[in-house]
């Protein structure tokens, strides 16, 4: 065994497999950062390139794109206020307040550092735990999917903190929406008004652009440029700064990373559902919960690391037991197959040399990330001193493309549309957007999974008291929402005392 780990570190390092790393992290923060190109749309892209190739080879160039598009979705989540990939999702609720400040590199430099972080430690996971993690894992049926999707719209009440009764009604309106489309246990369609693309539902990349870029563009069209203060030239400063800055934020990204690692193992959650998690429990415990929202480094750490803690994760579900943790590893998947190799406990006995290389060169892969990452954020930060009627067309472009690009029609560009003027007019209500985010990303993933369990006890609700780790996530989410709710009278009681 000593020799086999040996001997696939040295492989690491064949040039062959460094030049497909770095070309695999360049095209994942393209596809990160561009609105509607995902990092599974880069790997299921860039798949047929990999025929032909050695199987470490072709895994670690598409491991590059999946760490670095997750990556990478935080650029424009930062600085056009939309979330490259649904991963940075949360990302978005804090990093363009920043870039608003005139502190995009800044914010930039912590998704990076946060991401680079998450992806190590998770990668570690997969080294170290993969057999352990992907056992408990399999403990996860629709009990717990559903009680884990609770957990995380208790969100809401976080994010809605200034109008909690306008934010349970944009959440229930972002659940609603999530409804549309064929039925997921009878297959019948619901509220699709005889509309065929209604049948296939409301896709999530559309709803996102519109929801902040466009409104945001609205937005911007109608104020006079501000020039906002150049902040490259403190980017030194920001690099010089990475020991204090991990030094700062370690509390965070470590547990951020851990919920991260925890949520990819389990098959069919994602980096969405992580990252809001993480972002979650940052602002939960800590002791400025004010900044949240209005420009806290603590969410993008947060987010950011919880969303890259999924990359390592979701390969232990695939190597050890076949089954893929997400939309990308399902692509990767067949990668494996297309390369000869079945995944699977045998996996690990056949081949050894391969799985030691792929899982060593994962930490490679976010050293790189790290290392390109430094310059990339020098020409994403650059996007901020683009005079707004420049970029403005540029971003409208950029945002028809994405959507139109999702399923080749232009019904997601109307969705897009549709969805940036409820962003633009709803704020100005005072409804808040990010609780119909939370609904229309976990609305599926409870509905699913609460029918599935309703299925499987014949109607009886007990199945969610009886099965332990639902129970616990329920508690939580219990806890979530009777916190807030009776803090102001806890408070109060000690004022009057």
């Amino acid at each position: 065994m000593g020799d086999i780990i040996f001997n696939s570190l040295l492989s690491i390092f064949e040039w062959h497999n460094l030049l497909f790393i770095m070309l695999g992290v360049i095209a994942g923060f393209i596809f990160g950062s561009l609105p509607g190109l995902t990092a599974t749309m880069g790997v299921a892209l860039m798949l047929p390139l990999t025929y032909g190739l050695e199987p470490t080879t072709a895994m670690l160039f598409l491991l590059g794109i999946y760490c670095a598009g997750t990556y990478g979705g935080s650029a424009a989540a930062i600085l056009i206020n939309t979330p490259g990939t649904p991963a940075s999702a949360a990302t978005v609720v804090d990093g363009y307040a920043l870039a608003e400040q005139g502190k995009a590199a800044l914010a930039l430099r912590i998704a990076l550092l946060a991401s680079v972080f998450g992806g190590v430690f998770s990668a570690l996971a997969l080294l170290l735990i993969a057999p352990q993690l992907s056992k408990f894992a399999l403990n996860f049926g629709p009990p717990e999917f559903f009680a884990l999707a609770v957990f995380g719209l208790t969100m809401i009440i976080s994010v809605s903190a200034n109008n909690l009764r306008k934010g349970i009604i944009m959440g229930i309106l972002g659940i609603l929406i999530s409804t549309i489309g064929l039925d997921p246990i009878n297959g019948t369609p619901r509220f699709s008004f005889d509309n065929q693309y209604l049948i296939a539902g409301i896709d999530l990349i559309p709803a996102l652009i519109g929801l902040f870029a466009i409104s945001e563009i609205i937005k911007k069209s109608q104020t006079a440029h501000i020039t906002k203060p150049n902040e490259m030239s403190n980017i030194d400063k920001v690099v010089t700064s990475f020991k204090s800055l991990l030094r700062k934020f370690k509390k965070t990204m470590l547990k951020s990373s851990a919920i991260g690692t925890f949520i990819g193992a389990i098959p069919g959650t994602g980096p969405a559902i992580a990252s809001f998690l993480s972002y979650n429990e940052a602002r939960r415990s800590s002791k400025n919960k004010e900044e949240f929202g209005k420009g806290s480094l603590d969410g993008i750490a947060a987010s950011e690391a919880g969303n890259n803690g999924v990359t390592g994760a979701t390969l232990i579900p695939l190597l050890t037991l076949g089954i893929p943790g997400d939309t990308v590893t399902a692509v990767m998947l067949g990668a494996l197959m297309m390369q000869g190799l079945a995944p699977g406990p045998q996996l690990f006995v056949d081949y050894a040399d391969v799985m030691y290389t792929i899982m060593f060169g994962l930490i490679l892969v976010n050293i790189f990330m790290l290392i390109q990452g430094l310059f990339a954020t020098r020409v994403f930060a650059k996007i901020k001193d683009v005079p707004i009627n420049l970029l403005i067309p540029i971003l409208l472009m950029l945002c028809f493309l994405g959507s139109f690009g999702v399923n080749n029609t232009m019904f997601d560009v109307k969705v897009m549309l549709v969805f940036g003027l409820l962003g633009y007019i709803l704020p100005k209500l005072g409804f808040p957007i990010v609780p119909m985010l939370l609904g229309i990303v976990l609305g599926p993933i409870a509905e699913t999974a609460f029918r599935q369990s309703l299925a499987v006890s014949d109607g009886s609700m007990m199945i969610f008291v009886t099965k332990p780790i639902a129970l616990i996530f329920l508690l939580f989410a219990v806890v979530s929402v009777t916190v807030p709710a009776i803090k102001p009278y806890i408070t109060k009681l000690k004022k009057a005392k």
